[in-house]
């Protein structure tokens, strides 16, 4: 079994695939202050909870945009999965060309979620990711990432709203049902919901005329369902994506004669610093 962990900024989200199923996952606050053992218990009760055997995990891949955490997670990986975890990183095949400026910018979600996206809808695609941020990344019809936006996500937004204007409550970010609010609490809802989907529809629509022909859009992160209800330019909702992508470049950095799902090759690269994705040449 294969043991993926996508660490973004707000949640870590752990998901075991037997082959080629998830079999469970689990969404998480991401903890930059939680030690080895914390992360090391926390992850076995989940896995005495799912009915897992630790023993069975046989290669641990890592998809980190929080750099102070990559040590900490490196380390439970060996001490309570006897594993080395690959981090997605420069040196790292993910199969997919990085065609922007500075591909070290680029968060190592961003390209697993390009690579999960291009195996299992084709291109060209956008995938539209709602986590901290909302990002929106593009990859064309040979499987190459060709650069995105980054837009603040409705968490930050009713945040700023919350922080700022003194008057302003904390509101839950739903769909209140129509535009027009009748107190304060639906006029906030109906600003962060229908603001949301209507710039992320915009820039679809931008997106889509850049790019020409037929674009297939994808959305994932936790806010994605919410959002995908409103939107007009949002055709999937694939709420593993990351998982998937991570499980794809893991078989891809195993030696051709271990198979899906197999131990880790004992002298792959691991755990570095900072998890960054691909560079321009690799393929």
């Amino acid at each position: 079994m294969l043991l993926t962990i996508d660490v973004g900024n707000t949640n870590t989200v752990l998901g075991v695939f037997r082959g080629e199923e998830l079999i469970a996952n689990w969404r998480l606050t991401t903890a930059r202050q939680q030690t080895i053992d914390e992360y090391g218990v926390l992850t076995r009760n989940l896995f005495t909870l799912a009915g897992l055997d630790r023993d069975s995990i046989g290669g641990v891949i890592i998809s980190s945009v929080v750099p102070p955490v990559n040590w900490t997670l490196a380390e439970m990986s060996r001490i309570y999965f006897g594993q080395k975890a690959l981090f997605v990183e420069a040196g790292v095949k993910t199969g997919m060309a990085v065609l922007v400026d500075n591909p070290l910018e680029v968060g190592a979600d961003r390209i697993v979620n390009g690579v999960a996206a291009f195996h299992k809808y084709g291109g060209p695609c956008i995938v539209v990711d709602f986590g901290t941020a909302i990002t929106f990344d593009a990859i064309s019809a040979r499987g190459e990432y060709l650069g995105g936006v980054i837009a603040p996500g409705l968490g930050i937004s009713s945040e700023a709203l919350f922080a700022r204007a003194a008057r302003l409550p904390r509101v839950e970010i739903k769909d209140p049902g129509k535009v027009i609010g009748t107190n304060t609490v639906t006029h906030m809802q109906a600003g962060l919901y229908y603001g949301a989907v209507d710039m992320v529809d915009g820039m679809l629509r931008r997106m889509k005329a850049e790019l020409g022909g037929e674009v297939k859009v994808v959305a994932t992160g936790g806010q994605a369902r919410l959002v995908a209800k409103g939107s007009k330019q949002i055709q999937e909702t694939d709420e593993f994506l990351t998982l998937t992508g991570l499980r794809l470049i893991w078989e891809k950095n195993q030696p051709a004669e271990a198979g899906k799902g197999a131990a880790p090759h004992r002298g792959m690269r691991t755990a570095a610093p900072e998890a960054v994705p691909a560079k321009k040449a690799q393929r």
